[in-house]
């Protein structure tokens, strides 16, 4: 039932037309980028993991009712050596590569030394991202590789490293309305003190020698030390409001001793990765724009967060939401040998696989000494969130749970840092792959659901309508493959407001399954 989608994807370098069914409406105009895995074995050898398939990346252009479909491997260093060498060559996240086969003590000796900082590869297959107004697609690694949005090709490889000290930047920035961008990163090995990194990337940075990257004018807004210097938390997202930065500094850890000798050790980066489930999970909220961090120890008890939702101010407080887990098994189902088990077997080997649950956390902005010991500081009254002092100064946050078993949130960006009701993710039941998708409404806890019967739909992406002032006056998009061969890909057009589809574009080529994207408005 899973393989279809760990098998190796095809380009569609040209553009090809979709047939569309329904009614597209004649104000959706510019182009869906969709990026994620799509080439699993090169030659004879294969990925161990999902995550670590070459970067295949999609176009779904908009135009005057009609739809365009294109796509292209990103053509990473990576890539290219994987094809060159007709053999993976260069190790991934979950794919530890070695160049000789029989893999004796001493050649793994000599090689180690370089492989103490992983010089990590730059097969970017999360998402894609812009800075200025160059667009990159990205993982969470040193490198991102620019590409033209117009004709997918890749432009060239920008290492962070060059422009500010990172070895990892998540591949979810935010971005304000002046089009800033706004982005974390984590210092680990050979760049001074281990930190978490806050930096800004300005709306203008791409200036009129497009040669050079936006990034050459990045600011650092702050840094945050570990609060164990070995062992810095995994984040892939964070929190935005209008005057702070969230970060979740969660006990799903980085072991740095285990990273810098895995290759030696003969284990994956990915095994590197521990949560402990004893600890705690801190909440870091920053001044966006003096770098400020709010002096009051906010915590919860230990969970693994992927996926920021939005976050905003109320009357004193910072409210985010975020999917949440109660461990870290996620990341294990993605294995190929797990994803390519029949369903009965893969529900069996999963069962006990944490729900993702879409939580609320309110952080009340004004705590002092003198506020009084074992009371919830919330004063808001929509939610049933908590925020309890304790005897030594801390606040001790339970959350309010807003809805089981969502994915890939996304929302009307322009409610991202404001107070917002509506979200949209990918419905989770059996499967890590969604086989619906959803609108949930988190004032009435109730949801709208998109379902067809073998249907897998991607991260749906909101669309508003020109001027809209509703939050959900828009459509909705998603690319949806299907394990029925009778089935085309198809672009999906839902209307945002009653889930109900509006119009489908069918592809007449193959579509990959993908993780993540960005819609690019035509021009005006």
């Amino acid at each position: 039932m899973q393989s279809f989608i760990a098998k190796n994807g095809n380009e569609t370098p040209e553009p090809v037309k979709a047939q569309v069914k329904g009614s597209l409406p004649s104000w959706l105009q510019g182009t869906l980028l969709r990026n994620g895995p799509g080439l699993f074995s090169v030659g004879d050898s294969e990925y161990n993991h999902w995550f670590d398939g070459s970067s295949l990346i999609h176009s779904f252009t908009f135009s005057n009712g009609e739809v365009s479909y294109r796509s292209k491997f990103l053509k990473s260093d990576t890539y290219k050596r994987n094809i060159k060498a007709n053999r993976i060559v260069v190790s991934e996240f979950g794919t530890m590569v070695y160049p000789d086969p029989c893999k004796n003590i001493f050649a793994r000796t000599a090689t180690h030394l370089s492989n103490i900082v992983p010089n990590f590869t730059d097969n970017n297959l999360i998402n894609i991202i812009r800075y200025g107004n160059d667009y990159y697609a990205s993982s969470e690694v040193n490198y991102i590789n620019q590409i033209d949005p117009d004709t997918l090709e890749t432009v060239g490889r920008v290492n962070y490293r060059n422009h500010i000290a990172l070895n990892l930047a998540t591949a979810h920035p935010h971005y304000d309305d002046e089009g800033n961008t706004y982005n974390m990163g984590t210092t680990i090995i050979g760049l001074g003190r281990p930190k978490y990194i806050i930096f800004k990337v300005p709306a203008k940075a791409t200036g009129k020698e497009q040669k050079k990257p936006a990034l050459r004018q990045v600011q650092q807004i702050c840094s945050i030390p570990f609060r164990s210097a070995l062992f810095p938390g995994y984040f892939h997202s964070f929190g935005m409001t209008e005057n702070y930065i969230v970060f979740v500094e969660q006990p799903f850890k980085l072991d740095i001793v285990k990273l810098a000798t895995a290759y030696f050790r003969g284990v994956n980066w990915g095994s590197c990765l521990k949560f402990d489930e004893k600890d705690t999970t801190l909440f870091h909220i920053i001044d966006r724009k003096t770098g400020k961090k709010i002096s009051a120890h906010y915590y919860a008890d230990a969970l693994v967060v992927f996926h920021h939702i939005n976050a905003y101010e109320e009357n004193g407080h910072v409210v985010f939401d975020m999917i949440t887990y109660k461990d870290s098994n996620l990341y294990n189902m993605f294995y190929l040998h797990n994803m390519k088990k029949d369903t009965n077997a893969f529900i069996q080997t999963n069962q006990d696989f944490s729900p993702p649950v879409g939580q609320r956390f309110v952080l009340p902005l004004d705590v002092h000494k003198e506020s009084p010991k074992g009371t919830n500081l919330v004063t808001l009254t929509d939610t049933s969130a908590e925020a309890v002092m304790q005897e030594d100064g801390s606040v001790y946050c339970k959350p309010d749970n807003i809805f089981v078993g969502m994915e890939l949130p996304g929302i009307n960006y322009k409610f991202n840092a404001r107070k917002y009701r509506y979200f949209y993710g990918s419905k989770l039941e059996w499967s890590p792959h969604p086989n619906k998708i959803a609108k949930v409404d988190i004032a009435t806890r109730t949801h709208l659901e998109w379902y067809q019967e073998n249907c897998y739909p991607s991260e749906p992406v909101f669309v508003a309508s020109p001027g809209a002032v509703e939050e959900d006056d828009g459509v909705i998009l998603s690319s949806v493959v299907s394990s029925d061969p009778d089935i085309t890909p198809f672009m999906l057009v839902l209307n945002a407001k009653t889930f109900e589809e509006i119009a489908r574009a069918s592809i007449p080529t193959t579509v990959h399954m993908d993780l993540h994207g960005l819609f690019i408005p035509d021009a005006v």
